[in-house]
């Protein structure tokens, strides 16, 4: 019910480059530059800054921010009352997707379980990864993204939304491709004595934090290098420049290029599944209701 440009719009000032926003967006750079150049011949206004750092807004372009963001969301409501009427209601689910917290998981699971299911829509949107801005993420799901699915076992997340448990992942290893044990198909944790073990601090995730005073107790050899609770591509990078071991999980082992993920003969996994806001949207709770019911009936 908007022009596409308007999309275009929000999506650019969010990102702060063209080229980021193209890759959001799934088309050219070029693209979302003659989008953005027609838009403001149009408007005869002067959106966008340009400089060597990116794009920022004018004033006049945080106007047209702000009124974008709302025309959208009326937008997008507005469709849904006319389906309702029209007796058939489509709930629109934006599913956000990233590095470490790929929508395939919940996008397999739906198929597996509810197939092609037309009473919903789901919109993919991409968000980036990254420890010091994760926690604004899940706190605000609901406003632009409606469910992550990833890795569930955070109690600060637990504290933030609401999550709905698949499954389990299970807790490997993660070396550089010039590591020692980089040729190995499964490791003993006596294969870790005198390595350096790059792991999230203890005080978040139950389950690592019993690995690690199992590691603590029974391994004093293993040198444990604590990183932030949450990691992001740059925790990969340190492994692979420091030559060290990552703990990591199965999920993550296409991650870095540069790194082998290696399972471990222990029995240590943590919870996978869907995160979503404490105050779920209609349509987000029809979602999980559909997969609540139709995993009981699964057995």
């Amino acid at each position: 019910m908007y022009n596409r440009q308007i999309q275009t719009f929000v999506t650019a000032a969010e990102c702060g480059s063209f080229t980021k926003a193209a890759a959001k967006l799934f088309i050219t750079s070029a693209s979302v530059m003659k989008q953005m150049n027609a838009l403001e011949e149009r408007l005869g206004i002067e959106l966008f800054k340009r400089t060597s750092r990116g794009i920022v807004l004018t004033p006049a372009g945080i106007s047209v921010y702000r009124d974008a963001k709302r025309i959208i969301a009326e937008s997008e409501q507005a469709v849904e009352r006319a389906r309702q009427i029209a007796g058939t209601e489509r709930h629109i689910l934006r599913v956000g997707t990233s590095l470490l917290n790929p929508c395939r998981i919940l996008m397999e699971f739906w198929k597996g379980t509810c197939g092609d299911n037309p009473a919903f829509q789901i919109r993919i949107v991409p968000f980036e990864d990254d420890r010091k801005t994760i926690l604004t993420v899940i706190s605000s799901l609901g406003k632009e993204i409606d469910i992550i699915s990833g890795s569930c076992g955070s109690r600060e997340w637990g504290r933030r939304c609401s999550i709905y448990p698949i499954g389990q992942y299970r807790v490997c290893c993660a070396v550089s491709r010039k590591h020692r044990l980089a040729g190995k198909k499964k490791l003993s944790v006596s294969d870790l004595r005198g390595e350096t073990l790059m792991m999230g601090a203890r005080g978040d995730t139950p389950q690592l934090d019993a690995l690690r005073t199992e590691l603590e107790t029974e391994y004093p050899e293993i040198h444990i290098m604590d990183t932030d609770f949450f990691y992001d591509a740059e925790v990969f990078n340190t492994c692979d420049q420091m030559n060290c071991v990552l703990l990591t999980l199965e999920v993550w082992k296409d991650v870095h290029p540069s790194l082998i993920t290696i399972p471990v003969d222990w029995e240590y996994t943590v919870p996978y599944g869907l995160l979503y806001s404490k105050n779920p949207s209609p349509a987000v709770e029809a979602f999980v209701e559909v997969l609540r019911k139709t995993k009981k009936c699964c057995g």
